[in-house]
């Protein structure tokens, strides 16, 4: 499964005609729809239910619902993977995950973390405390 046709799909979900989705990607009508069924028949099951000759309207099957989600995932995280290589000499980014027991130091350690946020947006905290076995 490519990411193109991934883009394809929830087009036509969002847009929920062929035909609208063809137009806002600028592609033809039938190029999508060989693609929609490709895709159909590589994953063994219908995503869409296409609308009467009348209707236009498409509606997403509950594989096809299914599809969308993750297609969504997917693509979110592609994007995020190359919003962060492109930007990786130019920005301190990531998670800071962080288990502490419970004391005072904590409070010191969350300041610490907001202190250091401020300067770096894209850093993201993760503080966790307790006793052994929840920080474990």
């Amino acid at each position: 499964m490519e990411l193109r046709t991934l883009h394809y799909f929830l087009t036509v979900a969002r847009e929920q005609s062929i035909s609208a989705a063809a137009e806002s990607l600028h592609i033809s009508q039938p190029a999508l729809s060989t693609q929609l069924k490709g895709m159909e028949e590589e994953l063994g099951k219908q995503l869409l239910i296409r609308g009467t000759k009348g209707s236009r309207k498409v509606v997403l099957t509950e594989e096809g619902m299914i599809l969308r989600r993750r297609a969504e995932e997917i693509l979110s995280l592609v994007q995020k993977a190359e919003e962060e290589i492109t930007r990786s000499d130019e920005t301190i980014a990531g998670d800071v995950v962080i288990g502490a027991g419970e004391t005072d130091n904590v409070r010191l350690l969350a300041q610490a973390a907001k202190d250091l946020q401020k300067q770096y947006p894209d850093i993201h905290y993760h503080i966790s405390s307790g006793n052994a076995e929840y920080v474990l």
